[in-house]
């Protein structure tokens, strides 16, 4: 699945607080957070670093990422490194029939950012900083960059000017930078994704109760016994197992160690190219899952 350095934490921009406290495009992201923690700039960024220490996932601060990422992946300053496999078995099966789809507690708008900004480089480079990921990037720019980066920070917001809600122009397909200003480096894979195939926990529920996948296999009109769910969380694996789905745990590095009963009881690849969508049967090793559909977790 898509692995982007820090995608579990926000490192929330001093800068943005400082000069966009007031703007017109920065504050429904700042009153979506209870009134409590949006007093001040250090009552809100306080209240960030805690949920992000905690890994707590809520609407409100999935949002606020996708707009702090924004400027960052239209810049190239971000792109997303994947695991070597992903690409590449995404678009074979895309090519072979397979409908595909994201459900992911980072906004729909944040997916698509990242789907959109995908590295083309060495995942190894990209991890190890030849292109910086959100959460690892800061304020190094020397001081003739950091005065143009502020004003197109403030030029590019393509986000509400009212309080409508946040929502207004995330679930657009084309939301972000047009093919045309692709940064160097970077393809866009939005479009291995079937129409309307991009959900989150606002638009679908939360990842480890059965009900989220029940709507997304409802809302996409797809038959839970022909639809394979890829995820890395064994809570997030119940869930959609109870919801009748075919579902896979990956064991990536870096990921959280899965308990010896939980190996013993659940079905484990460790990359893509384990996953055989094609026949009825294993052979050389890889999980046969017979199915024309596939969800999966970012």
């Amino acid at each position: 699945m898509p692995k982007v350095e820090g995608v579990k934490y926000v490192l929330l921009d001093i800068d943005v607080l400082a000069t966009e406290w007031d703007d017109a495009s920065f504050k429904p992201y700042r009153d979506a957070f209870p009134e409590e923690y949006r007093s001040s700039p250090a009552a809100l960024q306080a209240h960030v670093e805690g949920l992000t220490k905690r890994d707590v996932k809520v609407a409100y601060l999935k949002n606020l990422q996708g707009y702090l990422w924004e400027d960052g992946y239209k810049s190239g300053a971000y792109s997303t490194p994947l695991f070597p496999d992903v690409a590449p078995r995404l678009k074979a099966w895309k090519d072979d029939g397979v409908r595909l789809a994201i459900y992911s507690s980072g906004s729909v708008f944040a997916q698509k950012l990242l789907f959109q900004h995908v590295s083309v480089g060495d995942y190894t480079a990209a991890v190890a900083g030849q292109k910086r990921s959100p959460a690892t990037a800061s304020n190094t720019d020397d001081g003739n960059a950091e005065p143009a980066k502020k004003a197109a920070r403030r030029s590019s917001r393509n986000k509400p000017t009212t309080n409508d809600a946040i929502s207004t122009d995330q679930d657009k397909p084309d939301a972000g930078i047009t093919s045309a200003t692709q940064p160097t480096g970077t393809e866009d894979l939005r479009g291995l994704m079937t129409e309307d195939g991009w959900f989150d926990t606002t638009n679908a529920g939360l990842k480890a109760e059965a009900t989220s996948y029940e709507k997304i296999v409802q809302a996409l009109r797809w038959k839970p016994a022909e639809t394979l769910f890829l995820t890395d969380n064994v809570k997030e694996y119940d869930a959609a197992d109870s919801a009748k789905l075919k579902v896979l745990l990956l064991d990536r590095p870096g990921n959280a160690v899965v308990s010896d009963d939980d190996k013993a009881r659940l079905q484990i690849v460790s990359s893509l190219e384990d996953i055989d969508l094609t026949s009825s049967k294993p052979s050389d090793g890889k999980k046969s899952v017979p199915t024309d559909e596939k969800k999966e977790e970012s």
